[in-house]
């Protein structure tokens, strides 16, 4: 795999795509923020990455003066899809506040290609980034990306029980950007039924560009 076929993707509400189409995906503090963003997650795991503190050591753990960031700072985005986190939003539990139906959790695919070329500042991990496992990787080591992803992991379709804690740790790899992404960076939208799609193309976005895919959806 080259760095020129990965696509990282994002999951939001329906009703944020409007904004984003409009706006691209920004950052909870950009001035094009979406004042009413809908949100879908764990609002606790949220709060603690509003705090996380990491180091970013490339992989050298005995590295001095290594990088920290505040992993609240970024817009995440995954190297796969049907994480972990799309079965709680799906059906409720930890802190997500209320279950949200799958027709209404739209995947939005974003070249890294595009991504890496631009000007946006952007880091990656090899695991979920509030685990104390996952290591953090900045620019310099994008080239390396395609063989630091454990990309099995990512795609595999079981990670339950606490044989496979490691698995869902890597699946769940991250790539962080700093800045608001045009949405000229997304190269296609995924979505539950024919429902979700017609809502889509309402808002003017190309047939030949959303995919309904119920199969990556619990």
């Amino acid at each position: 795999m080259n760095l020129s076929e990965v696509t990282v993707y994002r999951m939001v509400h329906i009703e944020n795509i409007r904004h984003i189409l409009q706006h691209g995906i920004t950052h909870k503090h950009s001035a094009s923020a979406n004042p009413n963003f809908i949100t879908i997650g764990d609002v606790s795991l949220i709060d603690t990455r509003s705090k996380k503190i990491i180091d970013v050591d490339n992989g050298d753990l005995f590295a001095l003066n290594s990088q920290k960031i505040n992993l609240g700072d970024y817009i995440p985005f995954y190297f796969g899809v049907r994480m972990p986190m799309l079965y709680v939003m799906q059906h409720g539990g930890n802190f997500v506040e209320k279950a949200t139906p799958a027709e209404n959790i739209i995947y939005i695919a974003c070249s890294l290609d595009k991504i890496i070329q631009s000007d946006v500042n952007y880091f990656f991990s090899d695991g979920h980034g509030t685990d104390s496992y996952t290591t953090f990787y900045d620019k310099s080591k994008i080239h390396d990306l395609p063989k630091i992803i454990d990309w099995e992991a990512v795609n595999s379709s079981y990670w339950g029980g606490n044989e496979n804690l490691n698995v869902k740790r890597k699946k769940q790899a991250e790539f962080l950007v700093s800045d608001d992404l045009p949405s000229e960076f997304i190269v296609r939208f995924g979505c539950y039924n024919q429902t979700a799609k017609k809502k889509l193309q309402t808002y003017g976005i190309q047939e030949e560009i959303i995919k309904v895919i119920p199969n990556k959806y619990y």
